[in-house]
């Protein structure tokens, strides 16, 4: 047997899962998109109808804003727990992955236990605070499950981050701030871009939290599966989900080739 012969053996496999797993289903999805009354213009109606056009503009700007938050918090917190060891450590790491282990209806619940109509904070606030089915809700119930995921890679990366290049800056009188900027965040460079994607694309298409507090939340997850199920307007679902998937597939290729960039760059 021939060397390209067996690796096209080895390789068929992958050939079937493709073809049966993803391109077919995605092909099937962007027919179902056009073939309603619409055809093609159903995807002009995403634009011009508000709705779709506010589902998906608050769709990507919380993504954005959770996956922003979830870097600041998770690299900080990275970079401590990576560089320090103490008494309590392996707890504290396990409570701040423990997120990982809820599905989204859980995280949901959560946060309606936190800031629901009987949660805790409408119990302890004077003025009877609830924010659980508000964006912001559904900002928290992202974050929490967010976290971990970035917190994980940044404390992989920082692992193998070069100390010498930290000692040398220090030798040369550059202060504890000017050695986090100059040094340790280039370092870091790939792995935030890689994390900050994930992030965003598992906030883009989470379901889960979001049909639990979508009280007052129209995301487009949310947005899909209404006209799916409730209006049985499958060629606007589908065409949603095209946008959906677009949108992310997007973003994970500019955070591909800046994370390609920054890596060319650094060596």
């Amino acid at each position: 047997m021939t060397n390209q012969r067996f690796l096209l053996i080895c390789l068929l496999p992958l050939l079937i899962f493709s073809l049966a797993f993803l391109a077919l289903p995605l092909m099937r999805l962007f027919l179902a998109s056009v073939e309603g009354a619409s055809g093609w213009a159903v995807y002009l109606e995403i634009i011009q109808k508000p709705r779709y056009l506010s589902a998906l503009m608050q769709t990507v700007l919380v993504s954005l804003a959770v996956t922003a938050t979830a870097l600041v918090i998770s690299t900080t917190a990275g970079l401590f727990l990576a560089r320090n060891r103490f008494a309590g450590r392996g707890v504290l790491l396990s409570i701040l992955t423990l997120p990982l282990a809820f599905p989204g209806v859980v995280v949901g619940f959560l946060i309606i236990l936190l800031g629901g109509r009987q949660g805790l904070v409408n119990q302890l606030t004077p003025g009877h605070v609830v924010f659980a089915y508000s964006t912001f809700g559904l900002f928290l119930g992202y974050l929490y499950f967010s976290i971990p995921r970035v917190l994980l890679t940044v404390m992989a990366a920082t692992e193998k981050l070069d100390r010498e290049l930290e000692e040398a800056a220090r030798s040369l009188g550059a202060s504890p701030f000017t050695v986090v900027r100059d040094v340790i965040l280039p370092g870091l460079g790939p792995s935030l871009v890689a994390a900050g994607a994930i992030a965003f694309a598992t906030a883009m298409g989470a379901f889960g939290t979001a049909f639990t507090l979508a009280t007052n939340i129209d995301v487009l997850p949310m947005v899909i599966y209404t006209e799916f199920t409730l209006s049985a307007n499958i060629a606007m679902a589908s065409a949603l989900s095209i946008v959906l998937g677009l949108v992310t597939w997007a973003l994970l290729l500019i955070a591909r080739s800046l994370s390609g960039t920054t890596v060319a760059a650094g060596g």
